[in-house]
């Protein structure tokens, strides 16, 4: 859990984050949102002190950030950016090592977790093991920029706009693969963005911030259906609302009794990728099945397009 209790950060006497309070909880995805400026990157390096607070506390399972010694806090938090920081003279198996290495781990255990890294961010190890960062594509590079964020095996993960240079595509691909990863290895994470879209991909709560203040924090849900302040609301868009409703929702949450016809989508599809399917194939329902397959029901057109209507 991290705890972030009236915590201000000034410069030449201007508030960058003014008296900010908030609860990240274990193995969820806290995403921090706001236009440049709004003071969201420098409360989360105020998390791993590589900016010092003015004022109030930060507590990481109940201890307070500033009782550890500052380099010893950021071995034990993961940090990921944008540029992935990937060291240019170190192999990609070398990059991923840094941090255990400086913790002095026994070297079975290191290329152990490697190797486990490197499978998971679906990297062969005995192909890219041994490459260095220029043979890396864009998509590659971040990829070892988490893994090596990760290698320490830490509680809390920290990235700021760790996507923003990977083009849409593999950017998709990062987002997708982050959270299969964050559910296998159930880090906290909390993730910088000015993108919406990432932000209601990813996050299980969101924090929207303006101007050093915290206007609002609450699930996807929440923020859309009920936007705390104009800002917010605006931030979210009038126009991709209905949008933000189906992405946030699954089928499972809107399977009705009965029968249609072709290919089945499963419950955990989002309602607008099966707006999307629906669609595309020009089917008025689609069957919708279970993680392993057994028949729920159905989800019709009409239906869904009438749940991104309003709220609920």
């Amino acid at each position: 859990m991290i705890e972030i209790d009236g915590v201000s950060k000034s410069y030449d006497g201007r508030a960058v984050v003014d008296n900010v309070t908030m609860v990240v909880q274990p193995r969820s995805i806290a995403v921090i949102v706001g236009t440049s400026g709004s003071g969201k990157t420098t409360l989360l390096r105020m998390i791993n002190r590589l900016v010092e607070r003015d004022s109030g506390s930060i507590r990481l399972d109940a201890e307070d950030n500033r009782s550890i010694p500052g380099y010893l806090l950021r071995r034990r938090i993961g940090y990921a950016i944008q540029e992935h920081g990937l060291f240019p003279h170190r192999t990609v198996s070398e990059n991923i090592a840094t941090v255990p290495r400086l913790l002095g781990w026994a070297p079975s255990r290191i290329n152990a977790k490697v190797r486990e890294l490197l499978v998971l961010f679906q990297l062969d190890p005995d192909i890219f093991g041994s490459r260095y960062p220029h043979e890396l594509s864009g998509g590659e590079k971040q990829r070892v920029g988490v893994a090596r964020a990760l290698a320490a095996e830490p509680n809390v993960l920290l990235m700021d706009e760790p996507f923003g240079a990977l083009d849409p595509v593999i950017r998709a691909k990062a987002q997708d693969d982050l959270r299969t990863i964050q559910r296998h290895l159930r880090t906290t994470i909390i993730l910088v963005t000015h993108d919406m879209e990432e932000a209601f991909r990813l996050a299980d709560k969101i924090a929207v911030m303006d101007a050093g203040r915290l206007l609002q924090y609450g699930t996807p849900d929440d923020l859309v259906r009920r936007p705390a302040t104009p800002f917010v609301e605006a931030l979210i868009g009038a126009r991709e609302r209905p949008f933000r409703l189906l992405a946030i929702n699954t089928l499972g949450e809107a399977v009705e009794v009965g029968e249609a016809d072709g290919p089945p989508l499963p419950a955990d599809t989002s309602q607008k990728d099966a707006v999307a399917e629906m669609v595309w194939s020009r089917r008025g329902a689609v069957p919708v099945v279970s993680s392993d397959g057994s028949p729920l029901g159905r989800v019709t057109l009409e239906a869904l397009l009438r749940r991104a209507g309003g709220p609920s």
